[in-house]
């Protein structure tokens, strides 16, 4: 299979092994002289980050790294960023790693053009225009996860401290302007992390695949998404170096960020709170959530999950789709319930309230009410799908 290929959906993205070797190229393309590589910890002191240097610097670039990002980013992650993007002079992000990372550099090159408060610019009707969009800073956006499809959004998750809340920060300039996608870039990823981050883009494609409304495009690239973790994402936990599976569940975190743009759903609207309140890692309690939310969605997605099931090769049926996620979390090791995330019934009432709250929950196929929020939680607590 020929794994490399342009795209021009919804941005301009230079997929396939080996392409990070185009990292200056892309950053000179988009009038970037002296970018801010926005990173994290994890990532800083390793190879790849100094490669990524080493191609600027000896395109001519000048550059720096920010790498003070949390797993969930808070606003001082990203008011750090914009106060060293500012004092450096630069001219563009390259944001550098998995939707933590991605989102913080987003936020970063859109909030330099700003002086309003960073929640002045939540996804919030059309609050997106309040923003200053002169001076806002180009982005080169390049994944080492297949998670979050962040690398294709216009919007970046910030957690409000002050409210232990997960705030969704939009703009359209948001949106980068070339991606790189180089699965070879994801070859290390742990065996843990590429489960819950695959998870997170199967959450994606399948949420947007059932959320109500029109909208056949998103509808066709979500259910190729779940095809795609079905077929690579076992073969990606298992072997690291399965570059085919590494590139294909790349495609699928793209696809998934590019299918929500129809909704997404009470996974999300759960997970948000948990991992605003418990520091968890967000794919991980999506994985957690999921099945607890496809049954609560039964009598409204039932007919859509049967079409879903009979494309991804599996008896169609709801049951049978339910039973492949159930097998599917057991052989990559994703945790039963969120009790085994360190998540306990004290916070079960505010989460349910936070949830219904969240702006995912508006695209789950069935209201999302307090109640109805609380029943999910606490079946995933016990286990009881």
């Amino acid at each position: 299979m020929n794994l490399t290929a342009n795209w021009n959906y919804p941005t301009a993205v230079r997929f396939g092994p080996g392409r990070i070797s185009e990292l200056a190229e892309a950053c000179k393309a988009v009038g970037m002289s002296n970018p801010l590589l926005v990173t994290d910890p994890g990532l800083a002191g390793l190879p790849m980050i100094a490669d990524m240097v080493e191609i600027l610097t000896k395109a001519g670039l000048s550059t720096a790294v920010y790498s003070d990002v949390r797993p969930n980013p808070v606003e001082a992650n990203v008011t750090g960023g914009v106060e060293m993007f500012r004092a450096g002079g630069h001219d563009g992000v390259v944001a550098v790693g998995g939707g933590s990372a991605l989102d913080a550099g987003k936020c970063v090159a859109f909030m330099a053009a700003q002086t309003r408060p960073i929640w002045d610019f939540e996804d919030v009707g059309d609050w997106w225009t309040r923003a200053n969009r002169d001076g806002i800073a180009p982005i080169v956006a390049v994944p080492t996860t297949a998670g979050t499809g962040s690398e294709v959004g216009r919007a970046g998750v910030v957690t409000n401290e002050a409210t232990h809340t997960k705030k969704v920060i939009f703009h359209p300039d948001m949106l980068p302007k070339i991606v790189i996608c180089d699965p070879e870039l994801t070859v290390g990823l742990p065996p843990k992390l590429t489960a819950g981050t695959g998870m997170d883009a199967l959450a994606h494609c399948l949420e947007a695949y059932c959320a109500p409304g029109y909208h056949p495009m998103a509808d066709g690239i979500g259910a190729e998404g779940v095809r795609l973790c079905k077929d690579y994402l076992p073969r990606a936990v298992a072997d690291g170096t399965d570059i085919e599976a590494r590139a294909n569940m790349m495609a699928a975190a793209a696809m998934g960020a590019t299918a929500f743009q129809k909704g997404l759903g009470a996974i999300h609207s759960l997970s948000h709170p948990v991992g605003a309140l418990y520091d968890t890692h967000h794919g991980l309690t999506n994985a957690v959530f999921m099945p607890y939310v496809l049954v609560a969605n039964r009598a409204a997605i039932e007919a859509r999950i049967v079409r879903l099931a009979a494309y991804c090769g599996l008896e169609p049926s709801f049951d049978a789709f339910l039973r492949w996620i159930l097998d599917l979390r057991r052989e990559i090791g994703i945790p039963h319930t969120v009790a085994e995330l360190g998540v306990d019934a004290g916070k079960a009432d505010l989460i349910a309230e936070m949830a219904i709250a969240d702006p995912t929950a508006g695209g789950n196929p069935v209201a999302v009410t307090k109640e109805m929020a609380r029943a999910v939680f606490d079946r995933a607590l016990r286990g009881e799908v």
